[in-house]
Parts: C-alpha cells; sequence; structure tokens
C-alpha cells in the first residue's frame, strides 16, 4: 500500500550547505520530520554543484518519513551569474544593469530545460530572455 502525503513544502538552500537554522528549521519542523537528516541527504545530492541555490520539493508522508526532488536553480541567478552580476536591477524599466547575447540565453536555456514546460529550446529561450529583461538586463541578437 502506498504511503499517504501529508503536506508537500517547496524551499530552496545552497547547494552542500543545507542546516536546521531557519529557513529550513522553520518549513519542515512543524511538520515533524528529522530535519538533521533531510540536510544530510540534501548536502549529500548537492555537494558537487557548487554555490548555487537549489531548491527542492520534498515530500512528507503521513508517517513521518519523506523524500524530495532536486530542481535546476532559479533562472536568474543562472542569468547573475553568466554575465557576473551581483544582483539585477531595482528598477528595471528605467535603470538597466547589463547586457546578454542569444548565446548566453540558449546555454541557460539548455540547462533549465527539464524544468520548463516546453520541448522547443527556442520557447524556453524566450522564457529566459523575459526574466533577463525584468531583471533590467538588455537582451541582444
Amino acid at each position: 500500500m502506498a504511503k499517504k502525503v501529508l503536506v508537500k513544502v517547496k524551499l530552496q538552500a545552497k547547494a552542500g550547505k543545507a542546516n536546521p537554522a531557519p529557513p529550513i528549521g522553520t518549513a519542515l519542523g512543524p511538520h515533524g520530520i528529522n530535519i538533521q537528516e533531510f540536510c544530510k541527504q540534501f548536502n549529500d545530492k548537492t555537494k558537487e554543484m557548487g554555490d548555487v541555490l537549489i531548491p527542492a520539493i520534498i515530500t512528507i508522508y503521513q508517517d513521518r518519513s519523506f523524500d524530495f526532488i532536486l530542481k535546476t536553480p532559479p533562472a536568474s541567478d543562472l542569468i547573475l551569474k553568466e554575465i557576473n552580476l551581483p544582483k539585477g536591477s531595482g528598477e528595471p524599466n528605467k535603470t538597466k544593469v547589463g547586457k546578454i547575447t542569444k548565446a548566453q540565453l540558449r546555454k541557460i536555456a539548455e540547462v533549465k530545460m527539464v524544468d520548463f514546460n516546453t520541448t522547443s529550446v527556442d520557447q524556453a529561450i524566450r522564457m529566459i530572455a523575459g526574466t533577463a529583461r525584468s531583471m533590467g538586463i538588455t537582451v541582444e541578437d
């Protein structure tokens, strides 16, 4: 018989650096799972990914066991790393903070393809370009 799902929790943590302190502890604590065990498993799975933010979807079952799925880093983080910016613009329509090329967008889109709801790389590029524009980054041909 399948386990009964209690709740699904979404959270983000740096690869290999999850610890029971907030925000992880406060997100998982009320559901009664072993937070230290989650942190250990998360860190083991992500230690080779460098220093990027990794989203995870944690499924917590009625018997307080859990499993989790790792996603690709957020598009905004990948864009900032690609063009070496510390952060996006506070006023994206007025203040532009950088430029990104189509080749760089393609590289990011290929990484994110597994999480997108499209099979077309061109559509994925358009999604990443929209994220870049909303961060105050100019998209060049």
